[in-house]
Formats: structure tokens, sequence, C-alpha cells
């Protein structure tokens, strides 16, 4: 399980922190949602972040994997919740579009894209990691969106349009 702490100012995505939480499979289940917990509560600690942003999970063929994912995601939801951070989720797809502008983009695409916001030159760790920080930046860009700070106005058309449009066209007029 990915995660990546960002700070933002008016000019820039500025990384705080990047990782992965290290999982044994020797642990049971419940130890290491334990573990998950610890960490998330941990990271808000230290860094006492505004928002928190979860990758929605992707529906696979293994019920027992998405089983185990819901859970653990549900434990971090409950440390930002608890501490009264508001909590946003977004599909693959979205974070993808939103960091390459191509919503199949491949992992490496991605993480170039992010070394490109971020102005980062360490090499990749962990694809939870970089796919952690993805989400948080996508979250970032979410959140300065220039369409989302507007109010998109409909187009108001006068009833005469048409009328208009034939008086201004009759070159465009075709009869039967």
């Amino acid at each position: 399980m990915g995660y990546g702490v960002i700070a933002v100012n008016e000019r820039s995505i500025k990384l705080l922190e990047m990782d992965a939480i290290k999982l044994s499979s020797e642990k049971d289940h419940y130890e290491r949602l334990h573990i998950i917990h610890q960490r998330v509560l941990s990271l808000i600690h230290t860094f006492k972040p505004n928002h928190f942003a979860i990758e929605a999970p992707f529906f696979g063929k293994n019920v027992q994997s998405m089983l185990k994912l819901g859970r653990a995601q549900g434990v971090a939801i409950a440390v930002a919740m608890q501490a009264g951070i508001p909590v946003t989720e977004y599909s693959p797809r979205k974070i993808k579009q939103s960091i390459t502008g191509n919503g199949n983009a491949d992992k490496e695409q991605v993480w170039k894209m992010l070394q490109h916001i971020a102005n980062l030159s360490q090499v990749i760790q962990s694809f939870d990691a970089s796919d952690a920080l993805a989400v948080a930046v996508c979250h970032q860009l979410q959140l300065s969106s220039v369409i989302k700070d507007k109010k998109i106005k409909p187009v108001k058309r006068s009833k005469s349009s048409w009328q208009e449009f034939i008086a201004g066209n009759p070159h465009r007029i075709v009869t039967k």
C-alpha cells in the first residue's frame, strides 16, 4: 500500500514523502490492518494534511484480493475521517487522465509526468508509491482546476435565433 504526501504553493508541487507500507505475508490480515492504521495515523500526525485522496479499487477477478484491499482502504479512510480530514476517491482512469492526459497510460508514463510536474529526479523505488503520489497530484489538480472554480453559464439563445440565421443565410435553405 503506497502513500504520497505533497505540499503545494501557487507555483509548484513539492514532494514531502513517498513510500509504500511494507506488509509481511507472514503476519495475519488483522495485524497488517493494524500496521496500516498506525502508519496512516503517524503520517497524519507528522504532516497534518488538509486533504486525503485515495484510489478507488479496480475490480478484478479475485474476490478475496478485492475484499482485502477494501478492508485496507477502509482502515486508511477511517483514520483520515477520525482526524477530520475530508476524503476523496478517484478512479485509476481519472488519475492517469489528470496526470498524463491519457486514461490508459502505463505506470512508467505516469511516473515520467510526475517527475516533470513535481520536479523529481529520483529513481522510482515502488510503483505502489508512485501510484499514491499520482493520486495526491491528481487531487491537487482537481482542487485547482480553472473549470471547477468558475461557474459555467449556459449559452442563452434568443427565440428568434433560427429566424435570424435563415435571414442571414438564404443560400443555405433547401426545399424538397
